[in-house]
């Protein structure tokens, strides 16, 4: 409440400051080459009230009412009415002074101030000034105010990407724990000795699915290592039914990447390859030059169904965690060799990855 008297109180200043300021530059120009001081504070006086009513009624009704809403000739139109009572009045004021003040004594009369045209424009200068200062004033606070709306809706879809890329990275398909549950499970049935073996690779991976893809950027070589042991559960699900070849550079641990970046490719090919004469074979490669990331899986694969290629092999939320992290820094396809389905990667530069996470 205190703020806006203070507000309240600042502008009233302001406007008081501004007419002083017109009435001395009135008495001014009034009273060059002229001494009849008393003529001229009264003239300048009785001007002031004409010049604040025109620059009121432009200010706070034409130019809110018309101009700002775009009705440009119906602006024009009045504003040449404005003028046409303008120079009504001036004309009165003119002939009022020279009546009232000097007696019809016209050489008495400051030369500037029986000359129409030159009273006219001062008006229209204080006028035109005023106008151009509140307009500028306005086209500030709309600018200021749609800034604070974008910068407003630039945060919300900041929160929404973070949200949404949250909620992508710690999805895991409920089938690869159910699976590696049971196999856990007949494991113990058989008080088989690797039974600790596979619940320690498996709380490895859930603690990397889980706890360290919270961190905006991981190691790519622990990466690769949890997608190892990945495929180490899965051959032990699979038995003697599954062929992996995998191919991989040396990594330099300073590479980092996004968390759960190929896992979610590796667990794909699992989940939708086929075994294909006894067999569910998986290819991966992965290559590292300079700054740029080359990756390719494949897997055995029966269905060539479109559809069911580009859509059920899982790629779409891969493919929004790749926008929400490399946007137009990346290369993803999918393609059928044969009996085989690939999906290759290619992050052009691991260094622009887009750190729109919260650590």
């Amino acid at each position: 409440m205190n703020l806006l008297r203070i507000l309240k109180t600042r502008l009233v200043l302001v406007h008081v400051l501004l007419w002083v300021a017109v009435w001395f530059f009135f008495a001014y120009f009034f009273s060059y080459n002229n001494d009849n001081t008393s003529y001229i504070l009264w003239f300048s006086s009785l001007l002031l009230p004409l010049t604040m009513g025109v620059t009121y009624f432009m200010v706070y009704f034409l130019i809110p009412r018309y101009l700002l809403t775009k009705k440009y000739w119906k602006f024009g139109l009045y504003t040449f009415y404005l003028l046409v009572f303008t120079s009504y009045e001036i004309v009165l004021l003119l002939y009022g002074c020279l009546y009232f003040l000097l007696h019809f004594d016209i050489n008495s009369m400051p030369p500037m101030s029986k000359n129409f045209t030159f009273v006219f424009v001062l008006v229209i200068l204080v006028v035109g000034f005023v106008s151009f200062a509140s307009l500028f004033n306005h086209n500030l606070k709309t600018l200021s105010k749609n800034k604070e709306l974008q910068n407003k809706i630039l945060e919300t879809q900041l929160q929404l990407k973070e949200q949404e890329l949250h909620y992508l990275k710690k999805q895991i398909h409920p089938h690869f724990l159910f699976n590696t549950l049971n196999t856990i499970y007949g494991f113990a049935l058989k008080k088989s000795e690797h039974t600790p073996e596979i619940i320690l690779k498996l709380s490895n991976l859930l603690d990397y699915i889980l706890y360290q893809v919270d961190k905006p950027r991981v190691s790519l070589k622990e990466e690769v290592l949890h997608i190892k042991e990945y495929i180490e559960l899965e051959k032990i699900r699979f038995k003697d039914t599954l062929k992996v070849i995998f191919l991989a550079d040396e990594i330099d641990e300073n590479i980092q990447v996004a968390p759960m970046l190929l896992i979610p490719f590796v667990e794909n090919a699992f989940k939708h390859g086929n075994l294909l004469e006894g067999y569910l074979q998986i290819k991966i490669t992965i290559k590292v030059q300079g700054k740029k990331l080359d990756f390719s899986i494949g897997n055995t694969y029966l269905n060539h169904d479109e559809e069911e290629k580009y859509g059920g092999i899982g790629l779409k939320n891969i493919r929004k965690r790749l926008e929400l992290n490399y946007k137009d820094n990346y290369h993803l396809s999918g393609k059928v060799e044969g009996q085989w389905y690939f999906a290759e990667l290619v992050i052009s530069d691991l260094t622009k990855a887009k750190s729109n996470e919260k650590d």
